[in-house]
Formats: C-alpha cells, sequence, structure tokens
C-alpha cells in the first residue's frame, strides 16, 4: 500500500477543517441551548434546596455539558455532514471536485479521517471520562434537584459463592432493612443449611447483617437440626451500598469498574446485571454510530437541490431523532428478555448501516 495517497490532500484538509469546526460550533451552540432549557426547568429545585454557585456551576453543569454533548454526539455529526455538505454542493464546489477526477469514494476519504477523530474522542470520553463525571452529575441531582435514583428492591437473588445464596423478598433504603431474608448453603447438590429470617438490619458497626426472628434448618447425615433465636449477627459479601445500587450507578463507572461490575452481577445471579450489560454496549455502539451516519448524511446531502438546504436538514434530524428514539426502544427488548443486550444495543446500528448503503449507492458520483 502507497501510504502517500493516505497523507490528506488540500481538499481534504478543507474538508476537515469545515468538518470539525461546524462539529463543535453546533455542540456549543446546543449545549448552550441545553443549560438554558435545563436551568429554567431546575430554578424551583435550586431556590427550595439553595445549592451554592460553586456547586451549580462546578459539580453539576461542567459535568453535565459533556454528558449531553457525548450522548447527542451522532447527532451532531449528522446535522453537522449534512449542513456543511449542502452549502458545498449548493456553491457547486462537489460537482468541482468531481470533475477533477476525484471519486465519490475518495470525496468519503476527508469525511471518515474527521469521524475517526470524532469517534476516537467521544469513545475515551464514554469510557474512562465522563462516568466520573456521572458521579458527582447524580450526586448533585438527587440531592439538590428532587431526583430520585431508581432502584430495583424486589425479590433480589445473589449468590455468594459457589454454594451459597442470598434471597431477600424485598429491601428498604431508607433504613437499609431486608424482608423475608434467607441464606442457603449448598454441599454439591444437597442442601446443608438454611436460615430464614423475617427482617434482616444492616448494621454499620460491624458491617454485618442483624438477623431477627431466625430460624436454621441443618441437615447432618439426613438428620435435620432446628435452631431458633431473637437476633443473629451475620457477615456474608453483600453490603446495603450493593442493594442501594441503582440503575444510574453504571453510569458513573469507567470500562474496567463496568467489567468488574458485571462480573459480579453475573457470579450474584442478579438480574440487574441487563442495566449493566445496556450500558456497556451503549458506549461503544453510539459512538461508532457517526461512521454510519456521515455516510449517510453525505449520500443525502452531496447533491444540488434547487430548494436549497433547509429539507436536506429537516431530513438530517429526522434521520437521527429516528435513531435515537430507535436505539432506546430497542432497549426494552432487553428488558423484557427478548434480546440480549449486545444484539439489541446493535440492531439500531445494523439496519442504519443498511440505510447508508443504499443512500450510497444510489447517490450521485
Amino acid at each position: 500500500m502507497d501510504l502517500n495517497k493516505l497523507k490528506p490532500k488540500i481538499i481534504d484538509w478543507y474538508i476537515i477543517r469545515k468538518f470539525i469546526g461546524t462539529y463543535f460550533f453546533s455542540i456549543l451552540v446546543i449545549s448552550v441551548i441545553v443549560v438554558i432549557f435545563d436551568l429554567s426547568e431546575k430554578v424551583d429545585d435550586f431556590a427550595k434546596t439553595k445549592p451554592s454557585l460553586y456547586a451549580v456551576v462546578v459539580n453539576y453543569y461542567m459535568n453535565f455539558i459533556p454528558y449531553i454533548a457525548n450522548m447527542f454526539s451522532p447527532l451532531f455529526v449528522f446535522i453537522t455532514v449534512i449542513f456543511f455538505t449542502s452549502k458545498m454542493a449548493g456553491h457547486s464546489e462537489i460537482i468541482a471536485i468531481l470533475s477533477g477526477g476525484v471519486s465519490f469514494r475518495r470525496l468519503m476519504y476527508p469525511y471518515f479521517l474527521s469521524t475517526l477523530i470524532i469517534f476516537i474522542m467521544t469513545l475515551a470520553l464514554s469510557l474512562f471520562v465522563i462516568p466520573p463525571a456521572n458521579s458527582q452529575r447524580l450526586s448533585f441531582e438527587e440531592k439538590y434537584a428532587g431526583k430520585k435514583v431508581s432502584n430495583s428492591n424486589n425479590n433480589i437473588h445473589f449468590q455468594l459463592d459457589d454454594n451459597r445464596y442470598v434471597y431477600m423478598a424485598s429491601f428498604a433504603t431508607w433504613d437499609n432493612s431486608a424482608h423475608r431474608f434467607s441464606l442457603e448453603e449448598f454441599e454439591g447438590q444437597k442442601l446443608k443449611s438454611k436460615l430464614t429470617s423475617d427482617r434482616a438490619v444492616w448494621d454499620t458497626s460491624f458491617n454485618g447483617w442483624r438477623v431477627q426472628n431466625y430460624v436454621i434448618r441443618t441437615v447432618e447425615d439426613s438428620v435435620e437440626v432446628i435452631t431458633r433465636g431473637a437476633t443473629l449477627d451475620t457477615i456474608i459479601g453483600i453490603t446495603a451500598a450493593d442493594l442501594r445500587r441503582y440503575r444510574e450507578f453504571n453510569e458513573s463507572l469507567n470500562l474496567w469498574e463496568l467489567n468488574e461490575n458485571i462480573e459480579q452481577l453475573k457470579m450474584r445471579g442478579d438480574n440487574s446485571v441487563k442495566f449493566a450489560l445496556i450500558e456497556k454496549n451503549r458506549r461503544i455502539a453510539i459512538p461508532f454510530s457517526v461512521f454510519i451516519l456521515t455516510l449517510m448524511g453525505v449520500s443525502l446531502s452531496s447533491r444540488k437541490m434547487r430548494e436549497g438546504m433547509g429539507i436536506k436538514i429537516g431530513v438530517g434530524i429526522a434521520l437521527s431523532f429516528c435513531y435515537i428514539l430507535f436505539l432506546r426502544f430497542s432497549e426494552m427488548f432487553v428488558y423484557a428478555d427478548t434480546l440480549p443486550p449486545f444484539i439489541a444495543l446493535w440492531l439500531p446500528n445494523i439496519l442504519f448501516a443498511i440505510v447508508a448503503i443504499g443512500l450510497y449507492i444510489k447517490a450521485p458520483k
């Protein structure tokens, strides 16, 4: 392969500058608009809770803006491509480039170079930078903006290790108490002992559970021994903090922490592992979509139209929102246990890639 062919030419740098410049300008404009709307929505909460100016600006909005910008990065990329490519087509620049011997395929090169830069940036932000920022943002919203975190705290099953299992009918976060608590221990396929209790409370004095009104059934040599008592202190591999983890908790974990959390949840048999898998696949699928939407955007906007760029931008925005809505809708397949997270989260990319390739084939060459 001749590496000189990969070296960007003057026209490539021209397109790259337009792409990157318009992309960051659109992010700046949209971010300002979103912040204004968000502030107007939360101003009543701020008036009640009275956070400091530093907390609002640094702890919240300095973390909120990257989160929003990264979430809607595919939308910004698509609008950017539609906008400046339509402008180039309107000025007959695309026609001049193609007439000069540059193929439509070669014209895509600077677009995908720009997209690669944005992809690497958004992927790094999604996997490592934004998660710790989300931790501060979510804490601020819970404390000052009246946002209640969602927590699945009914019918909780945990596998502690190869032989021990915990079940809780419900867990109350306000007093760290579990109701209808049970701890089972197996030896191979045989039940060795089972502890049941009406209520178990997390005790910070010894970082363990205080079991109340308990019954222990122990099986030894096919003989069942029953022990009863009022209270019993026990330490297991589950803490109150583990049970208070909510769906948004995964948003505050970087890639390595998220992978560790997924393995831990799988080992415990925790059904909430689906939320962690959705978060992991979303972080990769959304940044990757910029390649698909770039191809689609160039194919749609490279033709000069009498109606101008208004229709193209409208179509571009509509398709972008369709992608985002489809991505959110596909998550429902995971919640309903219809599709695994990997397939469900990548399904919009697959379908829109097919549409993008079709538009590319039909685009004027």
